[in-house]
């Protein structure tokens, strides 16, 4: 069972209240950070269960791996999919579905997971009277009407952000069949309200969705996936591993993957956290001999260096079979992203991490030149370099480091560097920069083109006939500055603006819609220019060429866009091909 969801919406909390442990307060920043793993047996399961069921249950009791993001789940991979059977989305009852609940239900849809949500927080209701360690379905009806009729509310908002993502879903109490509705289970992490239901809805999926495998003795060879790779005090670099099949022995020969060729090592020693323990957070393991799936486990052996969270480890059951093993792991390191002759560079620490974000930077249209798991060197700050485009001269690094010889080169170069530990983070940083830039870009591109606009003399209006001429004047559309020359419809030059007054105060510019006194030096009022004529900014040929081909971007509002048109019009009376 995987748990995910949106950070901070009480996702280890809730695991916290299943295992009777304190693993959020020792998180820095309540934050988790790493893939954790806990073992809850089944006897632990059927004493929560009591107040709603005394049935017997067929499994042994449940895995859940706790997740630092949606990303996450990507990385835990067996043979041709995702390696969690279910997952829990929990989601905060109060805020609803956030990006990275949208993120991780999509990363849920394409491997074809089946779900629960656990819609969380139900204690910060207001009015809600809590009923620690009840079911929902009874604490539910010793509340007040009120306070109820907010909770389905809220559920039903749920219900509403799941059916436009896709999925009928309903109340788990009001659910008869959950292998076509989403069951919804609302919880408090707080007061572990909920947690019964939550808990035997996890039991029946797993006895429904697992009917056949319940009943298949795992095979001999163990097969599981690397969660993370530390380095123990006197154990040297260990694996913290996810057994999803088979059984591993201290002696066994095993296959590891790593980026280069797989590590062929044997087992030196085999660690099980204590049940209801977190395996990243364990301090007291227990040295079993073997371990059989599905179960969390440290594995000791010599030559780890290079092993890579997110990649398989396999026992070699008979030496005849190590090259076929060899030949199967050796692929699962494979980096399968599609890639660009220009665009970003990206790194991340686990390749599950790196195709995670991949994804989202193709769902964004943004392209990748090169991808690869590790920290930014210096090599990665130069090929991005060598990246004409602005906007993609750029890395994006996922809970990576900046090695000191590429923060020496990110000096040198014009190389924008962007870091996090959250995927939509980052990306929301890589998208702000990117805007900004464009802006920047713009303003360098455009600074000095003159813009077009286009103004109308209004009656009772003139304040000064000549040197200059001053007269109120309404922007019909465009805008208008100072030290731009004016034309007539006819194409006929008339003056310079000198200045544009307001309420008496100069002004800058003057856009669509406002009326204003203008300041022109050339024309007599009565002569060249009379109430109720059009002028228009005059632009060069280059300028209008600029403009023109320019018009979809953003460069111009539709307001100067119509002011161009006209302008253009005038001009190409004569010419048709002036400023083409």
């Amino acid at each position: 069972m995987s748990v995910m969801g949106h950070v901070d919406h009480g996702k280890t909390l809730l695991l916290d209240q299943i295992r009777g442990s304190t693993i959020v307060d020792r998180e820095a920043g309540r934050i988790t950070q790493h893939i954790g793993a806990t073992e809850v047996p089944i006897a632990t399961i059927t004493k929560i269960c009591a107040p709603l069921t005394k049935l017997k249950f067929e499994i042994p009791g449940l895995l859940f791996i706790d997740t630092p993001g949606h990303h996450a789940f990507t990385t835990l991979r067996s043979r041709g999919g995702a390696l969690s059977d279910i997952a829990v989305v929990v989601v905060d009852i109060l805020e609803g579905f956030r990006p990275q609940t949208i993120e991780t239900i999509n990363i849920l849809k394409r491997f074809r997971t089946p779900f629960v949500v656990a819609c969380n927080k139900i204690d910060r209701i207001s009015g809600w009277i809590a009923h620690p360690s009840e079911p929902f379905i009874t604490s539910y009806k010793k509340q007040r009407e009120s306070v109820q009729t907010v909770l389905d509310e809220k559920i039903y908002e749920i219900v509403g952000s799941l059916h436009e993502q896709g999925f009928s879903s309903d109340r788990y109490d009001r659910i008869t069949d959950f292998q076509r509705n989403i069951g919804i289970i609302p919880t408090s992490a707080m007061t572990g309200e909920g947690i019964p239901d939550l808990l035997l809805v996890l039991i029946g999926l797993a006895q429904k969705f697992l009917e056949d495998s319940l009943h298949i003795k795992p095979s001999n060879a163990g097969v599981g996936t690397i969660l993370e790779v530390k380095e123990e005090k006197g154990l040297g670099i260990t694996l913290d591993v996810i057994l999803y099949d088979g059984t591993i022995k201290t002696g066994d020969k095993i296959v590891v993957g790593s980026l280069k060729e797989p590590i062929v090592t044997h087992v030196k020693a085999l660690l099980k956290p204590r049940p209801l323990q977190e395996i990243r957070m364990e301090e007291r393991f227990k040295s079993v001999r073997y371990a059989t799936a599905a179960a969390g486990v440290k594995v000791a052996a010599p030559n780890l260096e290079g092993a890579l969270a997110g990649l398989p480890v396999r026992v070699v059951a008979d030496d005849a079979d190590l090259e076929e093993i060899i030949a199967d792991v050796s692929g699962s390191g494979e980096i399968k992203i599609e890639q660009d002759p220009i665009g970003i560079i990206i790194k991340a620490d686990t390749l599950g991490s790196l195709e995670a974000l991949a994804h989202e930077l193709r769902e964004a249209e943004i392209p990748i030149q090169s991808a690869e798991v590790g920290d930014i060197s210096r090599r990665d700050v130069i090929n991005a370099s060598t990246i004409k485009d602005p906007l993609l001269a750029v890395i994006l690094g996922f809970n990576v480091d900046i090695l000191p010889d590429a923060l020496d080169e990110i000096m040198k170069e014009d190389v924008a560097v962007f870091t996090d530990t959250v995927i939509y983070g980052l990306l929301d940083s890589y998208e702000e920069w990117a805007a900004a830039k464009r802006e920047e870009i713009k303003a360098a591109k455009f600074g000095e083109v003159t813009r077009p606009g286009i103004v109308e003399l209004l009656p009772g209006c003139v304040f000064r006939q000549s040197k200059p001429a001053v007269v109120g004047v309404k922007v019909i559309h465009g805008t208008i500055k100072p030290n731009v020359t004016l034309i007539k419809a006819d194409g006929k030059r008339i003056g310079v603006v000198k200045g544009l007054q307001s309420a008496g105060e100069d002004i800058g510019m003057a856009k669509e819609g406002m009326e204003f006194a203008l300041a022109i030096e050339g024309p007599t009022v009565g002569r060249q220019i009379n109430v109720g004529d059009r002028l228009f900014v005059e632009l060069s040929e280059s300028d209008a060429r600029l403009l023109d081909t320019e018009r979809d971007s953003d460069i111009l509002d539709e307001s100067e866009i119509k002011a161009l048109d006209e302008f253009l019009r005038i001009k190409r009376r004569d010419d048709p091909f002036w400023g083409k």
